[in-house]
């Protein structure tokens, strides 16, 4: 029988640390060959170093822990391959993450748009739908598509949720009117927030559980400029020059684990509590929503769509449709299709619009459509 080390000594020799050591035997990847019962010191066998050091490794290339255990478990082909699949999705997403640098650049730079003249005249093709998902007995998603105002809302399930995101979209409704300069736009905005905020809050009074919650993602077109509205998990997303860029950022609890770096976007996915909501509209003015101004480009392509789309339909598919060659229109109902083949077990609405040089080639559901 091989003399066993202490874990000090197996940390040397497989270049870890002690707490490393300890982190991996808490989450069963490295268990230690024997523990002291009184002193619950732990030691090693030297045949573990090999385990070790391949942990280590694939720490390195930025595993998750949970796919480490998976390839720890596989046979040293299969978890080749895995190693490999792994890589090749790291590649993926580090290319994403690039071109998404390169659109930030410009448009902090002001050189991602073409639309130089500030008194360029667009237009919007649009299309809006939405859909109960399969297992749902109603449905409280929102999408609307006008000339001047896109938006998407997703109201808590339960009496009221369908009056809260309605009122938050009608809210925004009254902005689309207003004669204000493009610099004014986003305190009309906020102004018109203030007001959802208060039809939510009265909503809630007549409401049996005294509350209400609705997400609300918008745009308002202001000649050249788009501005964005933003609270909750619905989302924006905007297609230009072939690359997918996600222009919001959701208010969950999980993803500000994914922030704080506790956690990974594929360990988010099947976390318990991925749909917790830390900021929403409520009534209660409490959460102020993200507001931003974009530049609208001939040939952009934006989605706005519920949590109920994203969740079952990966970004590579969703960039893969949208830059397909259907019409807003058409381009709505195959989302949607995705959605209903990936099982849609939530609600799902999203608005799809396209940015024409041409304000005469805009169209869409007359002078704005709603779907629920």
């Amino acid at each position: 029988m091989r003399e066993l080390l202490t874990i000090g000594t197996f940390a040397r020799a497989a270049r870890l640390s002690p707490k490393a050591l300890r982190l991996y035997d808490e989450l069963g990847l490295l268990r230690p060959a024997a523990v002291d019962g009184e002193s619950g010191y732990r030691y090693y066998d030297p045949g573990q170093l090999e385990q070790a050091r391949l942990i280590a490794w694939l720490r390195q290339i930025g595993m998750p822990l949970a796919r480490i255990r998976q390839v720890c478990d596989l046979p040293a082909p299969d978890a080749a391959e895995e190693v490999a699949a792994y890589w090749r999705q790291v590649t993926a997403e580090t290319e994403a993450r690039g071109r998404l640098a390169a659109f930030l650049v410009d448009h902090l730079s002001g050189r991602g748009s073409a639309m130089e003249d500030t008194t360029a005249v667009l237009g919007i093709r649009y299309a809006a739908r939405s859909e109960p998902g399969r297992v749902r007995t109603s449905n409280e998603d929102i999408a609307y598509a006008g000339e001047r105002l896109l938006a998407v809302a997703d109201g808590m399930r339960g009496p009221g949720g369908d009056r809260a995101g309605a009122a938050a979209v009608d809210a925004l409704k009254r902005v689309r009117s207003l004669s204000v300069p493009t610099a004014d736009l986003l305190a009309a905005l906020a102004d018109a927030v203030g007001d959802a905020e208060r039809a939510i809050k009265d909503i809630a009074a007549s409401t049996p559980s005294g509350q209400v919650v609705t997400t609300l993602t918008a745009l308002v077109r202001s000649g050249p400029r788009l501005a964005l509205v933003h609270i909750g998990d619905t989302r924006a997303y905007l297609l230009r020059d072939g690359g997918l860029f996600q222009i919001t950022h959701d208010h969950t609890y999980v993803q500000s684990l994914i922030d704080e770096g506790r956690l990974t976007p594929e360990e988010a996915v099947s976390h318990p509590r991925r749909s917790l909501l830390v900021r929403a509209l409520t009534g209660t003015g409490n959460h102020p929503p993200d507001l931003s101004m974009h530049d609208a480009v001939p040939g952009d392509r934006w989605l706005l769509c519920s949590d109920g789309l994203p969740s079952v339909v990966p970004a590579a598919v969703l960039r893969e449709t949208l830059a397909g060659p259907g019409d807003p229109q058409q381009t709505a109902d195959e989302l949607i299709d995705l959605a209903y083949a990936a099982g849609a077990p939530d609600n799902v609405a999203c608005v799809v619009a396209d940015v024409v040089a041409d304000e005469e080639e805009s169209a869409g559901a007359g002078d704005g459509g709603a779907a629920r």
